[in-house]
């Protein structure tokens, strides 16, 4: 069990709430983020044998296209920024004007400083969901935007 600080940084997980969200570099606070997955979809191959004499196709599963990464964005709502943050994105790809951005997820260590950081490429908005309202709550309102982009990076600091 490592003890010393130094140890405790290489030999133990991260904490999942200290991240910080860049949008075409500017920082937007976000309370959740999810969808940060690369997946691949997969081909079926099926060829005659031909050395192995065994009757029926040999069947083989490749790996093919990636597929589109779809990343899921919750806030608090804002006055005065959360309709400039994401409405006016989205509201630009109903125009058919569809601006791409380069999205930065960066997991931070106990200083604030990024340790591991996830790029997601040449994302845009394909939905925004207002907060559910409900007269017999307090809890904050949350609003929900999910993007679709190219793919995702993974790089260590």
């Amino acid at each position: 069990m490592a003890v010393a600080k130094d140890a405790i940084k290489v030999a133990y997980p991260l904490p999942v709430y200290n991240y910080r969200v860049e949008i075409d570099g500017v920082p937007v606070g976000f309370s959740e983020v999810s969808g940060l997955s690369i997946s691949y979809e997969t081909t079926t191959y099926k060829e005659s044998p031909v050395e192995s004499g065994v009757p029926g196709p040999r069947v083989m599963h490749m790996p093919a296209q990636s597929t589109p990464v779809n990343v899921t964005l919750k806030k608090g709502i804002v006055r005065g920024k959360s309709v400039a943050t994401l409405f006016r994105w989205i509201n630009s790809t109903a125009t058919n004007l569809i601006d791409k951005k380069d999205i930065f997820i960066r997991l931070c260590d106990e200083t604030g400083t990024p340790v591991i950081s996830w790029s997601v490429r040449n994302a845009f908005p394909t939905k925004l969901d207002a907060p559910t309202f409900d007269a017999t709550s307090n809890d904050v309102a949350i609003e929900s935007m999910e993007l679709m982009a190219d793919g995702v990076r993974i790089e260590e600091a």
